[in-house]
């Protein structure tokens, strides 16, 4: 498997991959590294597990949670809960570790083990790179009362998340507003439909009968088009479409169109900005961000900034400039005030929530984005290690001054594959399309192995 820590954790193919083994012995190496970092100073460990619905949850929870417990950490186990409930019940409850076994929107066999320190924050780089390290490792084992205690917390915790969640939209109440919620079988099947309710919505749910295989099985934010048809049949104000873990959202607005992670971002950006609640009067997206939503930003005098592809350099991005809303185009939008990770259901009840103020339906709000036309060209059994070859390089100069500033090109080598991804975006389709294929032909010539 390589490095046993990628960009979000632990993830692959569950039992092959991300075995209970794996899961048992990162666990006990993550109290160990965390007890030598003095995290425990004083006070007897404690921890939380949650995990979405996949089958092979129900082992690696199991294998998480002896592990821990045998290197003397008492642990809560919350069962099926959205990966961000598990963030904030950690912070919440002051727990020292929090655990989330989850691989997203990832297909049902995969899944993953994501560690969190106290707080609910993600760990460094360096503490996972440690905690690897030391799996494997000889230690004592603590005896009789040294043990840690497992106790099952099915039900409260579901409804304290709940009740943060309802929290973080104050007075405003959803009632009179039809919103269909698709939870893609996944860990908010039961606590999504909950908290619309509770904030007043009446609510239309589709894929909420998890059965451990069925997590994003054609459903959820990887297949918007059934939400779409649903909240036309329905006569809905709005739909939302979660993934397997609801760390994202995606919109449909009451035609059946659908509202990207961009347009969200904006619609919350110009809600916030208006309030004096964003902070540095700045959004920070992603490099695959649509043009569109840069443009829009500018003109409603709110400021981008850009980092690489993937919610942690987003979130790293925030916390390093005391930013308060980011996020990207697949609908992975984090609010710093109420969350510490991504949070599709806090999004959900934000985005109606400004529905509900303005008065304006969800398509209008939308409308502050315009979006360029965009194409996404995938170049492969090229050499990824050589983007910077002075041919290429002045193909993509060229190309970018020919757009002006109604377009961009954007050059992006695989991080695992032998291929290079050329994305365009241009005033026209038409221009996106010549231009994508003009230069992957430079791809092509130039960096074939």
């Amino acid at each position: 498997m390589g490095r046993l820590f990628g960009t979000d954790g632990v993830r692959g193919l569950a039992n092959r991959d991300v075995t209970a083994e794996v899961a048992l012995d990162a666990s006990v190496a993550a109290a160990h590294v965390l007890a030598s970092r003095g995290d425990f100073a004083g006070h007897r460990p404690r921890a939380l597990i949650g995990r979405d619905s996949r089958i092979s949850g129900e082992f690696l929870s199991a294998a998480v949670a002896a592990g821990l417990a045998s290197a003397g950490v008492d642990v809560d186990n919350v069962g099926v809960l959205p990966t961000p409930a598990v963030a904030y019940l950690t912070a919440a409850r002051g727990v020292d570790i929090g655990v989330v076994l989850s691989a997203s929107h990832n297909p049902m066999p995969d899944n993953g083990i994501k560690f969190l320190a106290r707080g609910g924050q993600k760990l460094d780089d360096d503490v996972e790179a440690a905690i690897e390290a030391r799996m494997g490792e000889d230690w004592d084992r603590p005896l009789g009362a040294d043990v840690g205690r497992i106790r099952m917390d099915l039900n409260l915790a579901g409804q304290q998340y709940v009740d943060h969640l309802v929290a973080t939209i104050g007075a405003t109440r959803l009632d009179g507003l039809r919103i269909v919620i698709d939870c893609a079988n996944g860990a908010a099947s039961e606590v999504g439909p909950v908290a619309l309710r509770q904030a007043g919505a009446d609510v239309v749910v589709i894929n909420a009968s998890p059965d451990g295989r069925n997590i994003n099985e054609a459903c959820g934010s990887t297949h918007p088009e059934h939400l779409q048809a649903a909240v036309v049949a329905a006569h809905a104000d709005l739909g939302v479409a979660l993934d397997g873990d609801a760390d994202r959202c995606l919109a449909v607005d009451a035609s059946g169109q659908l509202v990207d992670g961009d347009q969200i971002m904006g619609v919350l950006a110009v809600a916030m900005h208006e309030r004096g609640d964003l902070p540095h009067g700045t959004l920070v997206t992603t490099v695959m961000s649509n043009l569109g939503l840069r443009i829009a930003m500018r003109e409603a005098g709110i400021a981008t900034v850009e980092t690489g592809v993937g919610d942690r350099y987003v979130l790293e991005a925030m916390r390093a400039g005391g930013f308060g809303l980011g996020g990207e185009q697949s609908g992975h939008i984090i609010m710093a005030a109420h969350a510490t990770t991504g949070d599709g259901l806090l999004t959900a009840l934000h985005l109606a929530a400004r529905v509900v103020q303005t008065g304006r339906p969800l398509a209008e709000l939308a409308g502050v984005v315009r979006r360029l036309p965009q194409i996404l060209v995938n170049v492969p059994d090229v050499d990824r290690s050589r983007t910077d070859d002075h041919v290429l390089a002045q193909a993509v100069a060229a190309a970018t001054a020919s757009l002006g500033d109604t377009g961009r090109v954007l050059l992006r080598p695989s991080g695992t594959e032998p291929l290079v991804r050329v994305m365009v975006e241009a005033a026209t389709q038409q221009e996106a399309d010549a231009v994508a294929n003009e230069l992957a032909g430079v791809v092509r010539e130039r960096l074939s192995l």
